[in-house]
């Protein structure tokens, strides 16, 4: 997908993009730059909501855990 940007800096979000990240008007945009790459990430207006059930198929508990017995062993 292409864009143009205008003489003004402005350039419009291609429809497929709009719709698969839910950006409505008035939404707010992060702008990335690595020195290598632009990333442009949608900010949700409610974050932790934006977050419900990402992580049910995760187990976080085993991982915390995991990750505190490493912890240990090199402390």
């Amino acid at each position: 997908m292409i864009s143009t940007v205008t003489v003004r800096g402005q350039t419009a979000i291609p429809v497929a993009i709009r719709r698969r990240y839910n950006i409505k008007p008035h939404a707010k945009l992060e702008w990335i730059d690595d020195g290598h790459t632009i990333t442009v990430l949608p900010i949700p207006e409610d974050s932790v909501k934006a977050l419900k059930g990402k992580f049910k198929d995760t187990d976080l508990l085993g991982f915390l855990l995991k990750s505190r017995r490493k912890e240990r062993s090199l402390g």
